[in-house]
């Protein structure tokens, strides 16, 4: 994880969560908002993430984030900055294509951190971020907590998201 060991404290976390903790305690989805400059909010669905973020890829990370064990997920924050890259629908294709084609029904974390640098490498770059800037702004969410850890949303309605969204087909931006 170098050049992400300013974010000292911010964990991500399994599932959607009210607010984070004064430890981060994220989806990635939701620290890719924050790093970006978006206001926090908590993602429950791909389509809760700003236009500027690509959704089959936000989708994958997604899925990587709540497949994975602790020690995995924590693995996803060097993605965190990179995932603000949507382009054109005809790009957005390319990439859930990509992703579907690199995505049998089971495949490993380390298979799906593969896909999910590959889908980047595919179309528009997500604007650099500096690390000095994404850290500020999860100093500005951590400070904002009341709690020492996030307050996830129920564990039952993650079973039923993640039903729906493997039943789902990517739609493109545009």
């Amino acid at each position: 994880m170098h050049g992400f060991d300013h974010i000292l404290n911010w964990k991500l976390q399994e599932g959607s969560h009210r607010f984070p903790g004064k430890d981060g305690g994220t989806c990635i989805n939701e620290a890719a908002v924050v790093a970006a400059g978006f206001e926090y909010r908590p993602i429950r669905r791909v389509e809760d993430m700003p236009e500027c973020f690509s959704r089959p890829i936000c989708r994958l990370a997604m899925h990587l984030n709540d497949i994975a064990n602790n020690a995995q997920r924590q693995r996803l924050l060097p993605f965190v900055a990179r995932l603000a890259c949507a382009d054109k629908p005809g790009i957005e294709r390319e990439r859930a294509s990509y992703i579907e084609a690199h995505t049998p029904m089971f495949f490993s974390f380390e298979e799906g951190v593969q896909t999910l640098e590959g889908a980047l490498a595919i179309g528009r770059q997500a604007d650099p971020l500096g690390t000095d800037e994404v850290n500020t702004r999860f100093e500005v969410v951590q400070g904002q907590a009341t709690r020492a850890t996030s307050i996830p949303d129920s564990h039952l309605f993650f079973e039923a998201k993640s039903w729906l969204e493997s039943k789902k087909v990517p739609e493109p931006i545009g």
